[in-house]
């Protein structure tokens, strides 16, 4: 057998593979920027759009297990290419859409269904195509895009969406999908088809839990935590938010002990509860949440920083987040060389570190005229520390499981990921709003120009609720409402100051849990350990 041409196939395995990945994050990021010609073109609202991102992130967290485990029974490799043709479907039917309607059944059910098939099967392939440190650096790879893509995606979504249309980001990803396919016979399968019954209640239990803690994660923004504050209902007076994440946490519960019950009966469980056991694999998963939920944080409070109180437009944003694209690709290809000498516990943790020294850098830097240099510095030390992270984590997920969960590690790889990234934007968004609204409240009350009438008129309006909207659209509402023209100058000063103090808190959120996501780490491979993963 001539194994010249299977050694240059496998080397070639990751650009099928990276490509994949890349298409599977740059929805959400380029919707995020398109939102004002979305809801121009559809005569909508903001919220419908917001609608559609937030059922788009439920389908896929909610669908991620069941999808790795349907992988295992029908095959890695064709259901990663069925699950490419499902989201070629969804991303013609967006980019074609008519209506809003047809916008949401496209890119947020069909989309997200066929990327809960792909992201599973993607991350087991990768196994099944590398050995050894190849494998770590085909790792290192997936991650570094999947962060760049996060990243890039309000760049390019910015540019088109001001120079063509929104429409040509979902057109472009059907020619990526099919290029895709054509050189898939690149990627290994090295798993053999099982024979079982997919568990079916297990299923229905998981993407049930799931999406309850999606919803009301998600949703904590409009229905407040605690304190009630668009929410539909008000049980015993309080916000729906912990009632329906409380719900979405038994049901989770009792999908742990119906996969228990069907593992002692001799079955195929969706999840292998014993495999949540093994420490490194916590740990991973663990530090995967934490690494989204900080990323996903500084992606939302950086963008408002510089359209809202900078006035920059979507494509002016992304080249200011250019810097954090270039530094987390080179960090994570130099990142995955390194694992083997330095062991993914320490690199974990220096880009942990490096993340929170970037949050600092950034924090110095939000003043109201911007710092260019020292903000590029630490939006790059922001790619050099999630770099770092992406270089060590799917390898350690993928390496701590027996090849024939691969699939199942990776359905609990994007679960986490997917459950970090609502949580970082549903978190770090509350603290920026409630950040703003004390510090509105604050200013007001010390300010001895106010009349107590327009004092005490803006004090209920604040507490009411309050949104991120630039200075000028906030005057122009504050005249609408019928406060006095030489108030209003007052009025919105404070509110500009407040909107800095309120991006600086979420900021120093996201170095806050970067911090708390250490200890995490305990678990994951030291140096030895890492060698040994590399290794096999």
């Amino acid at each position: 057998m001539d194994t010249e041409p299977a050694a240059k196939q496998a080397s070639r395995a990751v650009i099928p593979l990276a490509i994949a990945q890349f298409i599977m994050v740059l929805d959400s990021s380029v919707m995020s920027v398109s939102i004002s010609q979305l809801v121009e073109e559809f005569d909508t609202t903001v919220s419908t759009i917001q609608l559609a991102i937030t059922l788009y992130a439920l389908v896929m967290a909610a669908l991620m297990l069941t999808g790795g485990k349907i992988g295992d029974l029908f095959g890695r490799l064709r259901i990663f290419r069925i699950g490419l043709v499902i989201y070629a479907i969804g991303s013609l039917m967006t980019a074609i859409a008519p209506t809003v309607e047809v916008l949401i059944v496209g890119w947020s059910f069909i989309e997200g269904a066929g990327a809960a098939l792909v992201l599973p099967a993607l991350a087991a392939l990768v196994a099944g195509s590398y050995e050894g440190p190849a494998r770590a650096r085909a790792y290192g790879i997936i991650g570094g895009v999947a962060g760049a893509g996060v990243a890039i995606g309000p760049l390019l979504g910015g540019w088109l969406t001001t120079e063509y249309s929104w429409r040509w980001v979902f057109a472009g990803e059907v020619v990526f999908v099919v290029f895709v396919l054509a050189v898939s016979r690149w990627i290994t399968d090295d798993h053999v088809r099982e024979r079982f019954r997919l568990d079916l209640v297990g299923a229905l239990l998981s993407a049930l839990g799931l999406a309850l803690v999606v919803i009301g994660v998600l949703q904590s923004g409009t229905w407040g935590w605690l304190q009630p504050l668009q929410s539909p209902i008000t049980p015993f007076g309080f916000a729906l938010t912990p009632f329906v994440i409380g719900t979405g946490l038994l049901v989770l519960w009792g999908f742990f002990a119906w996969e228990r019950r069907v593992a002692a009966r001799g079955r195929v469980p969706l999840l292998d509860v014993r495999n949540l056991r093994i420490p490194a694999l916590r740990s991973g998963l663990a530090s995967l949440l934490a690494q989204n939920l900080v990323l996903l944080g500084i992606f939302f409070a950086v963008p408002l920083y510089l359209q809202v109180t900078q006035g920059m437009d979507a494509f002016q944003t992304g080249i200011r987040l250019l810097p954090t694209s270039i530094a987390m690709l080179a960090a994570a290809a130099i990142g995955a060389r390194l694992g083997a000498a330095l062991g993914a516990r320490a690199l974990v943790r220096t880009g942990l570190v490096t993340i929170v020294l970037a949050c600092l850098v950034i924090i110095a830097t939000i003043e109201p005229v911007l710092a260019t240099t020292p903000f590029a510095i630490g939006m790059a030390l922001v790619g050099l520390g999630a770099g770092l992270l992406a270089s060590q984590l799917g390898n350690v997920v993928q390496s701590s499981v027996p090849s024939e969960a691969r699939s199942e590690a990776g359905g609990l790889q994007y679960t986490a990921q997917n459950l970090g990234s609502s949580l970082g934007t549903a978190l770090i968004g509350s603290l920026m709003v409630g950040a703003l609204a004390s510090s509105v409240l604050g200013l007001i009350a010390a300010d001895p120009d106010l009349e107590s009438a327009v004092r005490d008129q803006a004090t209920v309006q604040v507490s009411q609720g309050l949104e991120y909207v630039t200075p000028a659209e906030a005057e122009a509402a504050l005249l609408e409402a019928g406060y006095p023209a030489e108030q209003v100058d007052d009025l919105v000063e404070h509110y500009a100051a407040s909107q800095l103090w309120g991006v600086k808190v979420g900021m120093l959120a996201c170095a806050v849990a970067a911090l708390a996501a250490l200890p995490a780490t305990r678990r994951l491979p030291g140096r030895r350990d890492t060698a040994a993963l590399t290794s096999a």
